[in-house]
């Protein structure tokens, strides 16, 4: 070989050391989508008979799926200041819907500034932190500014046909009247025209500005929380009589304490069976409409050849009863109300296109994406890092998924609201077989469901003589748990 082309060889070598240097230290980005009041029982991949999700199943099928992911507060804010400080609620003493967080933990560090810190690109488009529905599409809500570079607002037609919907509250004023209560309307126009549609739309031109360099993309839709408000197109593919209803036995409010039925909203008496059915079959129109706005992006971010470098995370703030009890909406302890999807599709991880039985909570999800993604983490995060689980989806894993609510309405220093009367906590601890709650530490009654034997919490097994060893573990469980908080 000629020194010329020895020459020629060492230089071309050189020139490809950088090339596959970068490729091994490209980092991550992150496509962080949350839906809003999602019970996993209206997606297709989590079993649900009827209603359509065919973008979001695409994705449980290229990620891992969380059969059992547990929110830590089933209401908005309280559970969205959880996951995106990486903090329970009794360390932010955010328990309703209207203290910042910023109030209470002024030195959180959230999870998106993690990834500023990172030196990523971070935005977000649409509902992260809490916004009162609907009154607040449009604006910031609770949004907290240091989390973000940029902040996109959108606002459809939805809230100028605010009049059209329906409503079980009409009399009422403000969030009690769409937010608050059930109520619906099958829209005319398109889906680019709806709240979610524009926040859809703006993802996609973020994520064709920002393809060339590392991002924290989160984008927050609206439905279904109530209003179910939707395209009529969607609603076309529910006809209501065809709707089964949830059963729900004579006399089940006996079986368990007061406490875990009071979620139950009085205007909820209206219903009738008609009236039920168009419920649902909004609810499933708002849910169906929004997972195409998730086929929207995710069908950008493989157009852009972004699939390979980008975690792709996809949740609900929290659960949602569909009639299931008697109750609709959230706010309670059952399965229905705590249980929430979880998708993480990490194209490195070897657990893909798999599922996993393992108990998980949203409080874990800022150390496993600080972790995925190689960022130190703040020392103070009360989850645990899902890592372990993307690779190997049944590795053993112990950790239990604590949740709270309270009854009545407490300030953030934990005192009732002047108008309230006095207030008091419910926890909840759910492992893979048991889920054990009391309320006001176990003076206002406790339950004990065993969901081998009874996946749909009808019997309470708190006084079965033959469960008081299961009864004394899952206390001590919880009381442990409490502890480490």
């Amino acid at each position: 070989m000629t020194r010329t082309s020895t020459l020629a060889c060492l230089l071309a070598f050189g020139c490809l050391v950088p090339s596959l240097g970068a490729q091994e230290t490209r980092k991550m980005n992150v496509l962080f989508l949350v839906s809003d009041d999602l019970t996993n029982n209206a997606l297709s991949c989590y079993g649900s008979p009827g209603c359509k999700s065919p973008n979001i199943d695409r994705l449980a099928s290229r990620g891992v799926r969380f059969e059992r992911a547990y929110c830590q507060f089933p209401l908005c804010n309280p559970s969205r200041t959880s996951f995106l400080t990486g903090l329970r609620p009794d360390t932010t003493r955010v328990y309703e819907n209207s203290t910042q967080f910023r109030k209470t933990v002024p030195d959180a560090q959230s999870l998106p500034q993690t990834f500023r810190k990172g030196g990523y690109y971070v935005a977000r488009v649409g509902k992260l932190y809490h916004y009162g529905v609907p009154a607040q599409i449009g604006t910031d809500g609770l949004d907290d500014p240091a989390s973000w570079e940029k902040v996109t607002n959108p606002r459809g037609r939805d809230k100028d046909d605010e009049d059209m919907i329906f409503t079980l509250n009409p009399m009422a004023k403000g969030s009690a009247r769409f937010g608050g209560t059930l109520s619906w309307l099958a829209a005319e126009g398109t889906d680019a025209e709806q709240t979610d549609g524009k926040i859809a739309a703006e993802v996609v031109r973020l994520l064709e500005a920002n393809r060339d360099r590392p991002f924290f993309l989160a984008c927050g839709f609206f439905r279904p929380h109530t209003p179910y408000v939707a395209p009529k197109k969607y609603f076309a593919m529910y006809p209501p009589e065809k709707l089964p209803l949830a059963k729900v036995p004579a006399k089940h409010w006996e079986s368990a304490p007061a406490p875990a039925f009071a979620s139950h909203k009085k205007e909820q008496e209206k219903l009738t069976d008609p009236l039920r059915r168009q419920a649902l079959q909004a609810y499933y129109a708002s849910t169906t409409f929004m997972d195409a706005q998730v086929g929207k992006v995710l069908e950008t971010l493989e157009k852009l050849k972004l699939e390979d470098h980008t975690i792709v995370v996809f949740i609900s703030d929290h659960g949602y009863h569909l009639g299931e009890h008697g109750l609709w909406q959230k706010m309670s302890l059952f399965e229905n109300s705590t249980r929430v999807p979880l998708i993480i599709c990490d194209p490195r991880a070897r657990g893909n296109g798999k599922v996993s039985k393992r108990t998980v909570e949203l409080v874990d999800l800022h150390a496993t994406l600080a972790d995925l993604c190689g960022l130190p983490a703040p020392k103070n995060l009360e989850g645990t890092s899902l890592k372990r689980l993307l690779n190997d989806p049944s590795a053993r894993w112990d950790k239990p998924a604590l949740t709270q609510v309270s009854r009545g309405t407490p300030t953030a220093t934990g005192d009732p609201l002047p108008e309230r009367k006095k207030w008091f906590m419910g926890y909840s601890i759910r492992n893979e077989r048991y889920r054990y709650t009391e309320w006001d530490d176990g003076k206002k009654g406790a339950q004990l469901y065993d969901y081998d034997r009874d996946p749909q919490e009808l019997h309470n097994l708190v006084d079965d003589p033959a469960q008081a060893p299961v009864l004394k573990q899952m206390k001590a469980l919880l009381e442990q748990t409490k502890k480490k908080k």
